[in-house]
């Protein structure tokens, strides 16, 4: 049985003024399926994010979030996105359960099951008894879950990670991994996970690797590696990367 797309991306085109920064993007996310994105510095990464949230505004191709276009319906579209940002947003002085509270309360989600949902992603992630603990007493590794838990609150079909575990230590940057992969195995949730660390993608996933905006290879770690002619992705990354696309 096939499974519907999560995300979509169409001939997706971005310009800051003269510069071109997107060149006819395309891929899609499955539901149940982690895609990894790579691409080196510049390449395009965080103005992709950046229109997937509407942050920026596109002009040229679509995107599209469990069915919805997010220029044509953007509410239905937006309302299907968990996102975790490579810059921490929790405020650090309020306790676990009260971020998660209150970003609960912005999605319009009542109390009791605000409450349901907390002790249901904390407990995923082995936190609920900190659950009154200040997040600044927290290590990083453990504010990053809070942040995961807080974008999975409102139940979306899409969840965006950009560079989440950079400055973690190995244990903690293991565990957001091997939680992200049991999310995606558990259920229907579908992620794309841009990174750089070639350690963090497994055999499983999807592979989606641009560079200087535009899709230089897609498929598995094995695949992409077939494609370029080389033993392993970190190798087939260096040699899809260099030069001008």
């Amino acid at each position: 049985m096939a499974k519907h797309l999560a995300l979509e991306i169409s001939n997706l085109n971005f310009s800051y003024g003269k510069k071109k920064v997107l060149h006819k993007l395309s891929f899609s996310v499955e539901a149940g399926q982690c895609c990894i994105l790579l691409g080196p510095n510049g390449a395009g990464k965080s103005t992709l994010y950046s229109l997937i949230t509407r942050l920026y505004a596109h002009k040229q191709g679509d995107i599209q979030l469990a069915g919805f276009n997010i220029q044509k319906k953007p509410l239905k579209a937006l309302a299907q996105l968990g996102v975790v940002f490579q810059q921490t947003t929790l405020d650090l002085d309020l306790s676990v359960q009260q971020n998660l509270r209150y970003h609960a309360a912005l999605q319009g989600i009542g109390r009791k099951k605000a409450n349901q949902g907390i002790q249901e992603q904390l407990e995923r992630l082995g936190m609920y008894e900190r659950r009154k603990e200040i997040v600044r007493q927290l290590n990083g590794g453990h504010r990053r879950r809070v942040e995961i838990a807080r974008a999975l609150m409102h139940k979306p079909s899409v969840l965006l990670l950009d560079e989440p575990t950079v400055g973690l230590d190995a244990p903690s940057r293991q565990a957001i991994v091997e939680h992200v992969h049991q999310l995606v195995q558990d259920g229907s949730l579908a992620v794309l996970w841009a990174t750089h660390l070639m350690d963090e993608i497994y055999a499983s996933d999807k592979v989606v690797l641009i560079h200087q905006g535009a899709l230089k290879a897609e498929g598995s770690e094995a695949e992409i590696s077939r494609q370029a002619k080389t033993d392993n992705i970190t190798d087939a990354f260096f040699k899809l990367t260099q030069g001008k696309s």
